[in-house]
């Protein structure tokens, strides 16, 4: 019997709205890997839209998390994180990678901290220097264009895009450590949307793209991110594993619309993880 694979996933809890944990945990196993968690955070709803959320900070229990997992001998194959709110957790999750990286793990940072040429408003202008020496110690990053900037310290530019700036981001994006880039929100044009991935090693860039569908959906970059790393641990390559992740989002994304969802409350991706693990080729 083929021993199965374990990722610890190092996230916030979005009680209700599909995003973080509530999306990386159902796709991750649905692929077949075992999936262990760290919540950072445990908030009553997700913040884009909403008024009124709870939040209750979870950085004291991070450690302890890991110390007790230490005990326990436990080995992971990847170690996945996303949205991390703090320097403190930064230097917690860093930690986390010395303590638990081996020879055959893969260790995936989403540095989710901006989006559409502008940082997040809890975070201090310093904070990109910080993600940046965590995706350091990363073998893969998923960063989307506004990310990948404000981490390389240059400016914000509007799409659509030519391959010259995709490609040249991707090699410098390379630069800070990571042997393979995946960056999103990638378009030349008006009528497909998606990511660009780079293999240092190899050399080889590819794209993934599927027709893009107007509307901004929260959690979607949480679906493409657990779906990517879900393909890569089935041994599926980062060109064909990102072109996956891109289909299944964007049919997640139709599927929402097409009903009528507010868009508040995520995107029904659940109706979808059938096709998406027939495309990794699971039974």
């Amino acid at each position: 019997m083929l021993k199965q694979k374990r990722v610890a996933a190092i996230h916030d809890i979005s009680c209700f709205g599909k995003c973080s944990l509530t999306v990386a945990l159902p796709i991750i196993s649905a692929a077949g890997v075992e999936c262990s968690v760290i919540p950072t955070a445990v908030l009553s709803t997700h913040t884009g839209g909403f008024t009124g959320f709870t939040y209750r900070d979870l950085t004291t229990d991070v450690q302890p998390i890991a110390d007790h997992w230490k005990t326990l001998d436990i080995e992971f194959d990847s170690i996945y994180t996303g949205y991390l709110g703090s320097f403190e957790q930064l230097e917690l999750v860093s930690t986390f990678f010395d303590d638990f990286k081996n020879d055959h793990s893969l260790i995936l940072v989403d540095p989710v901290m901006a989006d559409n040429g502008v940082l997040y408003q809890s975070f201090p202008k310093t904070f990109p220097a910080g993600m940046k020496k965590l995706c350091s110690k990363a073998d893969v990053i998923v960063p989307n264009i506004t990310e990948a900037v404000l981490m390389l310290n240059e400016e914000y530019k509007e799409g659509p895009y030519t391959k010259e700036y995709i490609e040249n981001l991707l090699k410098k994006l390379a630069k800070i450590g990571p042997k393979q880039v995946v960056l999103t929100g990638v378009y030349f044009d008006d009528t497909a949307l998606g990511a660009a991935t780079y293999d240092s090693e190899t050399g080889v860039i590819s794209y993934a793209l599927a027709p893009r569908v107007e509307g901004y959906y929260h959690g979607t970059g949480d679906i493409f991110g657990s779906a990517l790393l879900s393909g890569l641990l089935n041994d599926i390559p980062l060109a064909k594993a990102a072109q996956i992740a891109v289909d299944f989002t964007v049919k997640s994304i139709t599927w929402t619309k097409e009903a009528g969802t507010d868009l508040r409350f995520g995107v029904n991706f659940e109706t979808n993880i059938p096709s998406f693990t027939q495309a990794l080729g699971l039974k």
